[in-house]
């Protein structure tokens, strides 16, 4: 961590805003990351409105807003990546139940994405014929 500060205050222009950094290089550096599931959204809210209002309780890694691949529309959900424990929990005390861009909005722990078995179907033909004679 000392040599990415040091890399990153050596380079022209740059300050130690976290924006600078990529968040892959803090989620290795750091021990512990914590995301948030984020309901509610306004489909007005953005990923860049979502880190500003979660970056007053930490560090945010990483803020998206979840958006349909068709119409291009928030789906009103998103998820938030603080670079702490810490950090996380103090969000999710204050945000959950707080008005964002006109909406309540409800915070809590993203759980793991879990298999659904979704994907492709397997193409197992056309169904068997019985004769019976």
């Amino acid at each position: 961590m000392a040599l990415l500060r040091r890399a990153v205050r050596s380079g022209p222009g740059l300050s130690t805003s976290s924006s600078i950094i990529p968040p892959a290089i803090v989620i290795s550096c750091r021990a512990l990351t914590t995301k948030l599931f984020v309901g509610g959204l306004s489909f007005y809210t953005t990923d860049k409105g979502l880190q500003e209002a979660f970056s007053q309780y930490g560090q945010v890694v990483e803020a998206q807003v979840v958006s349909d691949r068709v119409s291009d529309r928030s789906k009103g959900f998103g998820f938030v990546t603080l670079a702490s424990l810490d950090e996380a929990h103090k969000a999710v005390e204050e945000m959950n139940g707080k008005a964002l861009n006109g909406r309540v909005i409800f915070v809590d722990y993203a759980k793991p994405k879990s298999d659904y078995g979704g994907g492709m179907p397997i193409a197992r033909g056309p169904p068997n014929l019985k004769n019976d004679s």
